[in-house]
């Protein structure tokens, strides 16, 4: 039986082994976030854009630094590796190096790694690009310690989450899966269900009347921080949410100012596309023709719980759905709002398109752009109690797994979970930033922390039978 004692001793030597590299781990978290990796049109070598494939050669560059075997996947995702292949299988962390759009807001340069008070500020700090250096670290504690594996470990390198995850559909078409897997890239304590995730268009069926042009949101994920619309009105004025500048007679430019956050999380957001569409409404903007399609998708920004558009549902798994509107443009003469939505068991991607046109009539069609069903791993599996009692462990709490709103790359796979290392319920400074938010930062000391239980998850792992 193949044993690892996870005593005193063990805790104390890894505790001095991310001592001794903080900075190091540091350096190559701003190495990464230097990258502006938000997808671009492909090109050769590069299927998911230059600046993608720039920060997965650059992690990869960090793993060979560190003495870890690394392998490109066809540019596609990477991967770094310890342990020798046995013909047993391998166990697996899973990252990504791509980032959403920086969008407007940024205190400072978002693609330059600040320090402020202990905590890291910069686009993908904690999403993902932070989890991803921790996990290369945790590789290479395995690597240092001598310790002779009963599975081979790799931390995955993904470069295509945050816009389809082609990445994961490539590498598990092409190479085995892991026996186990885990993804740092969600919230502590552990994350062993997931919503369903819905992505849809709303077209408008009309052509711009009054409403000539209207934009906002940076990705269809991401509650809007702002939004913008040019209109053809006589008189109208600045309220608390909308700027209105008279460009010339009769027409007017109004901007809006929201709250920005991630789509699966939007509590405590302001929806800056809902602040234009209720302006719009409020001032009878909108013609004849125009008012049926801005009535619906006001339907749709009335509540981020869905209960506006009626969609609202909830169940004893998960928490209660949300739908978020969030980037809404004008493309050869329609408007097009898209919805994210995150729903649990009690409703399915079915029933939410047939409510969706049901509510928009003749007013607007809606397009399927994706559908993933809810993903859910039983508390009973080993494997989550291994990394579970590894948390508390480390952190001395009692926690227990529990659900969430996100899509991670764990759903892709038979056997995963998300794992930290984001802790919501720890407050930060007014200066700290949400993933995909304005000023996104990381508290370093957590991140010290979550090195630690992923080292420990790692070696619990290989106890285990699969």
């Amino acid at each position: 039986m193949y044993s690892i004692v996870i005593d005193e001793n063990r805790l104390a030597d890894i505790d001095r082994f991310i001592q001794a590299h903080q900075s190091d781990l540091v350096r190559d978290i701003s190495r990464l976030v230097s990258i502006p990796s938000v997808e671009g049109p492909a090109a050769p070598g590069a299927p998911f854009g230059v600046e993608s494939r720039r920060a997965l050669d650059c992690a990869l560059d960090i793993a060979a630094e560190l003495g870890l075997a690394v392998c490109n996947c066809e540019n596609k995702i990477g991967y770094a590796s310890v342990g020798e292949d046995r013909g047993a299988g391998y166990l697996a962390t899973i990252t990504h190096v791509d980032v959403v759009p920086a969008g407007e807001g940024w205190t400072a340069d978002p693609f330059t790694l600040r320090e402020r008070d202990g905590y890291l500020i910069g686009r993908g700090v904690m999403d993902d690009k932070g989890p991803s250096v921790l996990c290369l670290y945790a590789l290479k504690y395995l690597l240092d310690s001598g310790l002779t594996l009963r599975y081979p470990v790799r931390a995955l390198l993904g470069a295509n989450e945050e816009t389809g995850m082609l990445d994961i559909e490539h590498y598990l078409k092409n190479y085995p899966a892991p026996l186990f897997c885990f993804s740092p890239d969600a919230d502590f304590p552990l994350i062993h269900g997931e919503k369903g995730i819905y992505h849809g268009r709303l077209i408008s069926r009309h052509t711009p009347v009054n409403v000539l042009e209207i934009s906002g949101g940076v990705a269809a994920n991401a509650v809007p921080a702002k939004a913008v619309a040019k209109v053809r009105a006589e008189k109208l004025r600045s309220t608390g949410s909308v700027h209105a500048v008279e460009l010339e007679p009769g027409f007017w430019q109004l901007t809006a100012a929201g709250i920005s956050g991630h789509a699966s999380m939007p509590q405590g957001t302001v929806n800056a596309i809902a602040l234009i569409v209720d302006y719009l409404l409020e001032n009878e903007i909108p013609s004849d023709e125009e008012l049926p399609y801005f009535r619906f998708i006001s339907l749709l920004h009335a509540s981020a719980d869905g209960s506006g558009i009626g969609l609202r549902s909830s169940d004893d798994c998960f928490t209660p759905l949300t739908a978020v509107g969030g980037k809404i443009s004008v493309e050869n003469g329609r408007i097009i709002q898209t919805i994210d939505c995150r729903y649990g068991i009690s409703i399915s991607g079915e029933a939410i398109t047939k409510i969706l046109k049901e509510k928009a009539g003749d007013a607007a069609d809606v397009l399927v752009d994706a559908d993933n069903a809810p993903f859910y791993v039983g508390l009973d599996n080993p494997a989550v109690q291994a990394c579970i009692e590894s948390y508390n462990l480390v952190t001395g709490e009692h926690a227990v797994p529990m659900t969430i709103g996100g899509g991670t790359y764990a759903r892709h796979f038979s056997n995963a979970v998300a794992f930290g290392p984001e802790h919501p319920e720890r407050p930060c400074p007014e200066f700290c930033g949400p993933i995909h938010g304005v000023d996104e930062a990381a508290r370093l000391s957590d991140f010290l922390e979550a090195l630690k239980i992923y080292i420990v998850s790692l070696l619990r792992l290989e106890t285990l039978d699969f």
